[in-house]
């Protein structure tokens, strides 16, 4: 199985997960557990690096859906930025792209929040 990691990097009032490796059924845990981490903190500018990621399955993509309600409740967005063309079709299939704003670089989807404070 392949390793999975998040990594976590703050620019200003933006929190980045960046997600390395296979987000399915036994990570996505792992993976829900530093967003709610960030939504304890009342972090809600969140941005998550797909660079790494390899496969996401229904399970990764029910985390993404489960918390975006507390983080838009609260004044927040999360940007989803770096996806593999491979990763994006699975995310395209099911209409993420109509919910979630996706940037090809970190420093489009840090700019975009930066804009939306003036």
């Amino acid at each position: 199985m392949e390793k999975f990691e998040v990594y976590r990097k703050d620019v200003e009032d933006v929190r980045i997960l960046n997600i390395q490796g296979f987000l399915d059924a036994h990570t996505a845990p792992n993976f829900e557990n530093e967003l709610q981490k960030l939504i304890k903190e009342n972090s809600f500018k969140i941005i998550v690096n797909l660079d790494g990621l390899q496969y996401i399955s229904s399970a990764g993509l029910g985390v993404f859906m489960g918390v975006i309600e507390d983080i838009r409740n609260n004044g927040g967005d999360l940007k989803i930025c770096c996806a593999a063309p491979k990763v994006f079709k699975v995310f395209d299939l099911l209409g993420f792209p109509s919910l979630y704003e996706f940037y090809d670089s970190e420093e489009k989807a840090i700019s975009n929040f930066s804009d939306k404070k003036k």
